[in-house]
């Protein structure tokens, strides 16, 4: 169990922002990884955290359990098994930068192209299933290398015109489902240690209530308001992610 007075000063503030986008606010949990990545290596923050996330996952799919959409998820598991298993077997091969850089020319490029065209007649576009399997893939794979897998999600789910409730709830039973079955990639690498689950333990009753604020905050914001901030959120996330990955390359 980590005992460094410096891990809790960064873990605090990053359980926090964690609990803040598993209660809807997706992406503001951008800064968690590294901020915790500033007292141990990024291998040993991302098992620490797992634990922390399904405790924060089952608060947040019992607050939405009547409200989720089955054809988004559907349309989205497939790519998502399949995101976590290359995240897997190919994480070495592929840089981390590489990956944040990836994922933020598409969230910056999903928020313009909303942004400088008209939005689409409409309840919203259909379910698509090559869309839905690229950009599930491209979830599974990032959520389980840096752990930020809303940008992704949220590029599939936002155009399908979901309600406030309906889109918080898909996005919190699909993320619980992620982190379950990364479970057992994370025991076959070794990081699922006694310590590791000790330390994040500690972390639980910090998580709930994170959660639970978010949850809270998400419930009274109205449904255009909503959709706005999380276009906001996901374009920021976008410019953090491409900004920190080419710094990391130059």
């Amino acid at each position: 169990m980590i005992s460094d007075p410096f891990f809790y000063v960064v873990a605090v503030p990053a359980v926090i922002l964690y609990g803040l986008s598993k209660g809807g606010f997706g992406g503001v949990a951008i800064l968690s990884m590294p901020l915790l990545s500033l007292a141990i290596s990024p291998i040993q923050a991302a098992a620490i955290m797992l634990p922390v996330l399904m405790v924060q996952d089952v608060v947040t799919v019992w607050s939405y359990r009547r409200t989720w959409d089955p054809a988004t998820l559907l349309h989205l598991a497939p790519g998502a098994f399949a995101g976590i298993v290359a995240g897997y077997l190919f994480a070495s091969h592929v840089s981390e930068p590489a990956v944040r850089i990836i994922v933020g020319v598409i969230a910056v490029a999903f928020c313009l192209d909303r942004w400088l065209r008209p939005p689409p007649s409409g309840d919203g576009r259909p379910q698509n299933w090559p869309s839905g399997t690229i950009l599930g893939t491209l979830c599974g794979y990032t959520s389980f290398v840096i752990h930020v897998g809303g940008p992704p999600f949220n590029m599939y789910a936002m155009p399908r015109g979901l309600p406030r409730d309906v889109f918080v709830g898909s996005a919190a039973l699909f993320f619980a489902a992620v982190n379950l079955v990364k479970v057992t990639p994370f025991i076959a690498l070794g990081q699922l240690t006694v310590g590791n689950l000790a330390t994040a333990a500690t972390l639980f009753p910090l998580a709930v209530l994170a959660n639970m604020g978010g949850i809270w905050l998400v419930r009274r914001v109205p449904t255009g308001l909503f959709y706005r901030i999380i276009y906001i959120l996901t374009f920021i996330v976008g410019c953090v992610l491409l900004a920190g990955g080419v710094r990391a390359v130059l």
